[in-house]
């Protein structure tokens, strides 16, 4: 399933449309909701580390990984802060509720 999760991540960073990074961690909550949370971030940390690695050299100046890093924290910031209210271990479904009740305006709006 990582290996499924992180090639999901490696073509939606890659994609070259903004809007599918910014919904990456919700797209792979919805399509894995019964993923452990921190199982998400991993994959997406794996995904730009990949994505890092092919670049070489002129991986610092690839505007993705930056995007991808930060992505995730954002991502682990947030399994952390349901983990802090006694859900543990959190999963990807767990995410989903907490951007629901958090950020409703992050689904859209349609409330996806």
């Amino acid at each position: 399933m990582l290996d499924e999760m992180t090639e999901f991540a490696i073509e939606e960073l890659l994609s070259g449309r903004p809007e599918r990074p910014a919904a990456l961690v919700r797209r792979m909550a919805e399509r894995w909701p019964e993923e452990p949370a921190l199982g998400l971030v991993f994959a997406v940390t794996s995904a730009v580390a990949g994505i890092e690695d092919s670049f070489g050299g002129a991986a610092p100046q690839e505007p993705v990984i930056s995007l991808g890093y930060r992505i995730a924290a954002l991502a682990a910031a947030d399994v952390h802060a349901i983990q802090a209210m006694g859900h543990v271990p959190a999963l990807a479904e767990d995410l989903l509720h907490f951007w629901r009740r958090s950020d409703p305006a992050y689904f859209g709006p349609r409330g996806r």
